[in-house]
């Protein structure tokens, strides 16, 4: 029987790099790649390792904006032990319709059966403190990359009745986090998208299911637009103080973030579901705060709890709202994927 074709965006790091890894070395071999950068692009002693085994056919198609940095996905395989033909890389950048069509044009099976829409940048600061560049350019990868791709893999998908589509959500798209309103509202996009796609596609035997991510242990922050913050000076005091705050209500969060590995075992669970949900979560610890819009219709008692949890020294200006009783609904999720 036919192994199952992958693609996964954004896999030079984070959750794209170990869900590649994770599926490469499953040892039923029951996934096939796409194949993409030749050996010979990576170390001696990589190729070597990799071109010693004689396994059959490649398993899963890892794809990177930029081949350049496939360096760390080929040394964590190596340490993995993947087997020579389980992994292989190609270039795709979500930004670029041209690069999704010929990476589709590379697929040699003639299909990808599980499209897993990874690639994300994030976005941190006051919102007058980001340039329109930093903006556009998250949006753009977030939300339209993913429509690009969605566009290029889907039609196939829906002609063979066929398909399973995968996105990367966050905690970031089911409620507001201060200071993070451009990401959050780029990963909302993603829900009202992804959902939306999953009532339509019903009848053609198509799967949309978003992985609900809280924080996790990835380079995530190490590659936002514009660096932690943006332009600081572009807005007053009073918020500079209030983001001070907020990067201190961080640094807890990241200490209790997940590890990519747990999260990789929720995808690979949506993925082999006989019956997928549109929602996973790698976590319930935030499913309070998420369910607290839905019970107040006004938003004001989650504004206020949201705000009592990143900002415990500030008084909130929330008069006339509803205090949260549930004292679980103050541990935040301020800290996005």
């Amino acid at each position: 029987m036919d192994r199952t074709v992958v693609l996964i965006t954004g896999c030079s790091s984070g959750i794209g790099l170990h869900l590649a890894l994770r599926l490469a070395s499953d040892p039923s071999r029951s996934f096939k790649g796409i194949r993409g950068a030749s050996m010979d692009r990576f170390p001696l002693e990589v190729s070597r390792a990799f071109k010693s085994s004689s396994s059959p056919k490649p398993s899963v198609y890892a794809t990177l904006r930029d081949l350049r940095a496939q360096g760390q996905l080929w040394k964590a395989a190596r340490a993995r032990g993947c087997p020579s033909d389980s992994l292989e890389t190609l270039e795709l950048d979500v930004r670029d319709s041209d690069s999704v069509a010929a990476a589709r044009a590379r697929v040699t099976e003639g299909r990808v059966d599980v499209l897993v829409c990874n690639a994300g940048r994030g976005l941190l600061g006051p919102l007058e403190a980001h340039g329109l560049g930093a903006v556009g350019s998250v949006l753009d990868v977030n939300v339209v990359g993913t429509v690009r791709t969605l566009q290029a893999f889907l039609p196939d998908m829906k002609r063979r009745r066929s398909g399973r589509i995968l996105v990367t959500g966050s905690v970031g798209g089911l409620m507001g986090l201060p200071f993070n309103a451009v990401y959050c509202a780029s990963k909302f996009a993603l829900e009202g998208l992804c959902e939306s796609l999953a009532v339509l596609l019903l009848p053609f035997g198509v799967h949309v299911s978003l992985i609900e991510c809280g924080p996790v242990h990835t380079a995530f922050y190490e590659k936002l637009e514009g660096g932690p913050g943006g332009a600081l000076n572009h807005t007053d005091a009073q918020t500079r103080h209030l983001f001070s705050l907020y990067q201190r209500h961080c640094e807890q969060i990241i200490r209790e973030a997940q590890d990519p590995e747990e999260v990789t075992e929720v995808f690979l669970t949506a993925l082999r579901a006989p019956k997928p949900s549109l929602r996973y979560y790698s976590t319930e610890r935030f499913l309070p705060l998420s369910r607290l819009r839905l019970e107040d219709p006004s938003g004001c008692s989650y504004v206020t709890a949201m705000h009592r949890a990143v900002f415990a020294d500030q008084p909130a200006e929330a008069a006339g709202t509803r205090e949260p009783e549930d004292p679980e609904l103050v541990a935040s999720p301020a800290a996005p994927k």
